[in-house]
């Protein structure tokens, strides 16, 4: 079974004891937490697909950790006019291991 699921504006493929990192959540370690944006969910033949969210699916799971990803770095410049703008960023995730998908 897996199912398409919507956190922080992005869309992932979960699947129950999948491990998946989706951006930051208010959560502590060990904490539950439950998708409600559903957006697919299937087996082996059969697909459900909701408009846009399947109504009464959830996806529920555990918080394992909080971290960053690699740094991304931003440089503007303008040839010829001393300018130079450098900025970093790093993207705060949570990872998310995946206990159970529930479609009614």
């Amino acid at each position: 079974m897996y199912a398409i699921i919507r956190s922080g504006g992005k869309q992932f493929r979960a699947e129950p004891g999948q491990t998946i990192k989706v951006p930051s959540l208010a959560a502590e370690i060990g904490d539950q937490v439950q998708f409600e944006e559903v957006l697919i969910a299937g087996d082996e033949g059969n697909v459900q697909v909701g408009v846009p969210v399947l109504s009464g699916a959830m996806v529920t799971g555990e918080v394992v950790k909080h971290g960053k990803t690699r740094k991304v770095i931003i440089f503007k410049w303008k040839r010829r006019k001393n300018y130079r703008r450098k900025q970093g960023h790093r993207q705060g995730y949570t990872e998310v291991r995946i206990g159970e998908i529930r479609v009614q």
